[in-house]
């Protein structure tokens, strides 16, 4: 994503380092993580367009959270696990 204006670029910089911080706990592993992640944002690298580049914000915006309720979702379904009392 090539832009003139660098808000744009730092913003995009900035999603991209988060979602590759939160690939560290990926199930399929971090190198599985990193090379989706890297070809996904490098097939957008020639969008000069603002708008889309705001669009592809928003949605690594959407897909950040949505990992996130995945992390959130399995380390509850294991603490429930752990001391759930059916014995």
């Amino acid at each position: 994503m090539v832009s003139s204006n660098p808000t744009l670029r730092h913003q995009v910089i900035r999603i991209y380092k988060d979602l590759l911080f939160l690939g560290r706990e990926y199930p399929q592993g971090y190198d599985y993580y990193r090379s989706r992640l890297h070809k996904a944002f490098a097939s957008q690298r020639d969008t000069k367009d603002e708008e889309q580049i705001k669009k592809g914000i928003k949605r690594a915006e959407f897909v950040k959270k949505e990992i996130e309720a995945l992390y959130y979702l399995k380390r509850y379904r294991t603490l429930r696990q752990r001391y759930d009392t059916k014995s």
